[in-house]
């Protein structure tokens, strides 16, 4: 490894700047490759934005950057490999991109321009291997802005089915954003998006035999002129979701659902939306039901574990525990007339919640937890 401290003007490193999204980020006179394969979309702030300006132009000291010296005969002879986000920034306000403080750059006076042209970026140019690089990039990424894992699975698998995904996946306002917002958790610009429809794909390509994870899906994948299968897989999930259930009458309770799951189990289905409606109506004003998000799935599944059904507090188990004398209610209970501590012990609903059980002093019963166990699995 070798590592040269470099002292880089402003205007230096904006001249030739370009931004041909994916097709590539250059400056440094087309030298440097701003967006090398396993850096992230640009992804600052408005205010970390507007800090890096202040910085420079009160003459503050900017955080080093590091750049990797690529082979001799490469067509662009450096990368940049931490400090894109910085580096953008100052490209973007010098190119015109936004304004700072109420002023564009071409606003300022030739002197205030200069000071800003003039001034001289720290840079730690590296030379190494491409694992040496990803390790450096790790390392020393960011504090705060870390690489996500599928922001690495990117770098690692990049190539035409990645460049192809993230046109749908990973953009401001994307396809998939645009599609299934009330329906996701994450950003796209942090690959939130294009990994939960990753581990969706790859969990329905997965066989009894083999479960394939979104590494070895990319890896097959990798040299594929585009991502279609990935997006007209994704796009009818959503579609089956907006199909079955009223995503705007249950936007608070439907969204970060385990979609693509359901949608492989039951899309093939035939489902009543009024009734499943109707029903997620009565399980919302439930006060039995803790886990309102998992009303959706447990409608399709019928698995109460999804409900988080409410748990008998200490004191009725306490005062139950106590009117039994520590004995299990079961009176089948192979131990039965046996003692058992109250930790050895579980509240049990005497009428099932789906029966109309509720979780009060008269319906609680105290099983041991072999015979509690048993109950639940029937």
């Amino acid at each position: 490894m070798k590592i040269e401290l470099q002292k880089i003007m402003v205007r230096d490193l904006t001249e030739g700047y370009v931004d041909n999204e994916e097709g590539g980020v250059r400056g440094y006179g087309g030298r440097l490759d701003i967006r090398p394969p396993y850096q992230r979309e640009f992804i600052y702030a408005d205010k970390e934005r507007d800090a890096v300006i202040t910085t420079i132009k009160k003459g503050f000291p900017l955080n080093v950057m590091y750049w990797v010296r690529r082979d001799d005969d490469a067509e662009v002879p450096f990368e940049l490999m931490d400090g894109q986000q910085r580096t953008i920034s100052i490209c973007q306000y010098v190119h015109g991109d936004f304004a700072y403080e109420f002023q564009y750059f071409h606003n300022l006076t030739e002197t205030e321009k200069n000071e800003i042209l003039d001034y001289e970026l720290m840079v730690y140019v590296c030379s190494g291997n491409d694992r040496e690089k990803l390790d450096w990039f790790r390392t020393i990424n960011i504090a705060g802005k870390q690489l996500t894992a599928q922001e690495l699975r990117n770098a690692v698998y990049a190539g035409p089915f990645v460049s192809d995904a993230k046109r749908y996946f990973s953009k401001t306002n994307c396809p998939a954003y645009q599609m299934a917002k009330d329906l996701m958790n994450g950003s796209p610009i942090r690959q939130d998006l294009l990994e939960t429809a990753l581990t969706w794909l790859a969990r329905a390509k997965s066989t009894p035999q083999h479960r394939f994870t979104i590494e070895e899906y990319m890896a097959l994948n990798q040299h594929e002129p585009n991502a279609s299968q990935l997006w007209q897989y994704f796009s009818a999930v959503i579609t089956w979701v907006n199909a079955t259930f009223d995503v705007g009458r249950w936007k608070k309770i439907i969204k970060g659902v385990d979609w693509g799951t359901l949608y492989d189990r039951y899309h093939e289905k035939t489902l009543d939306r009024n009734a499943l409606d109707a029903e997620i109506g009565r399980l919302i004003i439930d006060s039995e039901v803790e886990k309102k998000k998992g009303i959706c799935p447990y409608v399709l599944t019928r698995d109460e574990h999804y409900l988080g059904l409410r748990a008998f507090p200490d004191d009725i188990r306490l005062a139950v525990y106590e009117r039994q004398g520590g004995i299990c209610a079961n009176p089948n209970c192979p131990n039965q007339g046996d003692h058992f501590e109250i930790e050895q012990m579980e509240a049990d609903h005497i009428t099932p919640w789906r029966d109309g059980g509720k979780t009060v002093i008269e319906n609680c019963q105290m099983l041991c937890r072999d015979c509690n166990r048993r109950k639940g699995a029937k």
